[in-house]
């Protein structure tokens, strides 16, 4: 049974005058898109930045912004760190370590955390946050992925506000309807479906054939949005899309049966919510992730976020699809994960991640990211995922067996 999630209600008080924002991946595609939008809103204060290991930029986002805190993930750069915000002359406090994020998001002064570290090194910083009872803006779509039930069991605890960033899932955040604070299946009982979109990524019509000869700048060459080298190889096999059919299951109390995936190459229409009634809502808006982020960040009101307004009568015409699972099977993998639920989807989160540092380090063809993810999840046994030590030890087990696949030349 679904657990009840509570949203922020639609009927909340007025955004406070000031608030504080831990932005976790502040150096990466979200968090950078996030600093742009806290530029044009002064009463958005950035309390605390976090970095994997670029601390040449994590030091240029401290002196704009002057957190009170930075995080350097990778201890090694620490002190590179140091020296650029002591040459500056700006005061924030660097930290280093995965145990400094947790840390951060549990910050008390903090209110909001944009949760934007890629894959599974977002998971506990993610759950701190919302342990803590954070308004909890939610890029980092592994963390449910891999602990959706821990996070929304945590999120009821704490009394936690969750809003998904992804633009698809902010899309049907916005779509749904509310009644007070919390969405749970008595409220959604007219939704008949949800649909995500997807653009089908730089691939969409090229012909399988082709694939094995894929380099990771074609496969990072998408054509409608410009993100970081995991989730832009993850939008061009569509395993992207198969993660989200995951969050979205645990997010909006749906099973997999009732979420579908939809290809529309305009990225216009970022999805769409089926009632009972024939009635179809979709949010519409440019593919500009400075939209979801200032409306989650907003929410319930709304706010410039300093992206384009959408001219429709400019745009070429609005096509959809049906995907082929033939061609991009991760799209399959994905959604039979969200079926079987447990530990499976952290077991294919596990392997799609190894598969796709390694096509990108070009140690595996494109062709075969889907195969080894297949391996994988063929060899690790699903079971219960009801404990983050038994979740990290199954992730753990996925990628040392994707590992030696690899290694023995997979």
């Amino acid at each position: 049974m679904a657990v009840p999630l509570k949203f922020p209600s639609e009927h909340a008080s007025a955004v406070q005058p000031s608030r504080a924002v831990a932005i976790l991946g502040s150096t990466g595609s979200i968090g950078r898109n996030t600093l742009a939008v806290l530029r044009k809103h002064p009463r958005l204060r950035a309390v605390a930045l976090s970095a994997a290991s670029n601390a040449e930029l994590l030091a240029e986002q401290c002196r704009e912004f002057r957190p009170r805190y930075a995080v350097m993930a990778n201890p090694e750069h620490l002190g590179e760190l140091r020296r650029r915000l002591k040459s500056a002359g700006t005061p924030t406090e660097a930290l280093a370590g995965p145990e400094a994020l947790p840390r951060i998001a549990s910050l008390p002064e903090i209110d909001t955390v944009m949760a934007a570290i890629v894959g599974a090194a977002g998971l506990e910083s993610t759950l701190a946050a919302i342990g803590a009872g954070k308004k909890v803006l939610l890029a980092n779509k592994e963390s449910l992925v891999m602990a959706g039930d821990l996070c929304l069991r945590a999120a009821r605890e704490s009394g936690a506000v969750l809003i998904p960033v992804d633009s698809e899932h902010n899309a049907i955040f916005q779509c749904l309807p509310w009644s007070g604070a919390a969405l749970d299946p008595a409220q959604t009982r007219h939704v008949e479906k949800l649909v995500l979109t997807c653009s089908g990524g730089p691939f969409l019509h090229t012909p399988a054939a082709e694939f094995a000869a894929i380099t990771p700048a074609q496969a990072c060459r998408h054509p409608k949005w410009n993100m970081g080298a995991k989730i832009s190889v993850d939008s061009a096999t569509l395993m992207n899309k198969g993660l989200e059919v995951i969050e979205a299951c645990f997010l909006f109390g749906m099973g997999p049966d009732r979420v579908e995936v939809l290809i529309h190459p305009q990225s216009i229409v970022h999805s769409l919510v089926h009632y009972a009634d024939g009635s179809v809502l979709a949010q519409l808006g440019a593919p500009d992730m400075r939209i979801p982020i200032a409306g989650a960040l907003a929410w319930p009101e709304r706010m410039i976020s300093g992206a384009d307004t959408l001219n429709l009568a400019a745009e070429e015409p609005l096509e959809f699809l049906p995907p082929d699972r033939e061609r991009f099977p991760c799209l399959g993998l994905g959604m039979e994960a969200a079926r079987r639920r447990g530990s499976a989807p952290a077991v294919v989160n596990a392997a799609n991640e190894v598969a796709v540092a390694a096509f990108l380090a070009e140690n595996l063809p494109f062709a075969r990211i889907a195969k080894l993810i297949e391996a994988v999840s063929a060899k690790i046994p699903c079971g219960e995922a009801d404990s983050l030590d038994i979740i990290l030890e199954i992730d753990g087990l996925a990628r040392t067996y994707a590992k030696e696949l690899i290694y023995k030349g997979f």
